[in-house]
């Protein structure tokens, strides 16, 4: 893949990440979170919480696969709080949807289906989440895809 189709993959998934993401949560304070997720793949991770039960989820990462591809998702999450009560923090399961994009010799699109479980801290603010998606590539050839990953982030 030569560079210039390269960078123009790489704005157009920029720019349709952005528009997942709602101009107001910039300005909102403890709506955002930032983090690393480690799996595969491994990268950063960002939250932007758009009420108590839902997300968006974007993730900016890179595979260890050979084929060492950049890998990015955006994902609308919900969460189900009442399934594991305990007495400090929260901990909800979560599902969603989204897309994937993997950018190498031959880039991918994909939709993802992510399930994770996020513990929430009570007094800190942090939230560590363990996450499974799974996928189909869309473009250019149909396959099966995985992810699958844990992860920390700083909520602001």
């Amino acid at each position: 893949m030569n560079v210039r189709r390269m960078r123009s993959l790489i704005y157009t998934t920029v720019f349709l990440v952005s528009l997942l993401i709602p101009g107001t949560l910039w300005a909102r304070p403890q709506t955002a979170g930032i983090g690393i997720i480690l799996g595969q793949p491994t990268g950063l991770s960002l939250k932007f919480w758009l009420d108590k039960t839902s997300a968006i989820d974007v993730a900016a990462a890179w595979s260890f696969l050979p084929s060492g591809a950049l890998y990015a998702h955006a994902d609308y999450l919900y969460h189900f709080y009442n399934l594991f009560p305990i007495k400090e923090g929260a901990l909800p399961l979560y599902v969603g949807v989204g897309g994937s994009v993997t950018i190498m010799a031959n880039p991918t699109i994909g939709i993802r289906i992510p399930v994770g479980i996020d513990y929430l801290f009570h007094n800190l603010p942090l939230d560590a989440f363990l996450e499974v998606g799974l996928g189909v590539s869309v473009f250019p050839a149909t396959q099966v895809l995985g992810t699958g990953g844990i992860g920390i982030r700083y909520n602001f």
